[in-house]
């Protein structure tokens, strides 16, 4: 099996960053959740529900990027591929959220690339500081995103059953992601990393809603 050069892996990080980052670019691998559902939104409560999805759908970029830095740098290959197959499954929830969106005539946020970078960053630094670290940083995320999750689930309105059928299976699958790294061997994280994650989350959340 030919191995990959440096060139071979920044020219794959940039085709990954750019299929995160352009809209329509990524396909789901599984159905659309509410393909079969029908909601009519009132305008200001379709203005709302897009600010959520917009949140989500940048929440999904932040953990393409994550997994992508992680896996450029892990050091075990079980983890490499672990991240690789975790990056495959949450392009679903990528382009599902694309999907609300176009539905809803809004827009994915426009820090999208910032958050990608800076999700990249920490992704890389993680699988640097060792693959138990990883897999930590890993489940701390989706535990991050699952409470984000929750929360918007509770906001939406009642009759929106499409954007609720599609965040109710994203969290589903954010939960599995958090046992499976756990049960790999990730370990809790100092606190000063929690917070910092945290603090990005809501920096994330508060502006990708309107931007």
């Amino acid at each position: 099996m030919r191995q990959h050069t440096g060139i071979d892996k920044l020219i794959n990080s940039f085709d990954q960053a750019l299929r995160s980052l352009v809209p329509g670019a990524t396909a789901a691998h599984r159905n659309n959740p509410a393909s079969d559902t029908e909601t009519r939104l009132a305008v200001s409560e379709a203005r709302h529900v897009a600010g959520l999805m917009r949140v989500n759908h940048s929440g999904e970029v932040c953990a393409q990027a994550l997994y992508h830095g992680q896996a450029l740098t892990a050091k075990l290959p079980d983890v490499r591929r672990e991240m690789e197959q975790a990056a495959i499954e949450e392009q679903d929830h990528l382009a599902w959220c694309e999907d609300r969106l176009r539905e809803l005539d809004s827009h994915t946020s426009l820090l999208n690339p910032v958050w990608y970078g800076l999700s990249y960053g920490m992704g890389a630094i993680a699988g640097i500081a060792g693959d138990k670290y990883s897999l930590g940083f890993v489940a701390e995320t989706e535990r991050q995103v699952s409470l984000h999750l929750q929360q918007h689930i509770s906001q939406l309105p009642e009759q929106d059953q499409r954007s609720r059928k599609i965040l109710v299976q994203m969290n589903e699958d954010e939960l599995q992601h958090r046992d499976t790294a756990l049960n790999a061997g990730g370990v809790d994280l100092p606190a000063p990393v929690r917070i910092t994650m945290t603090a990005i989350s809501k920096l994330m959340t508060k502006t990708s809603y309107y931007i």
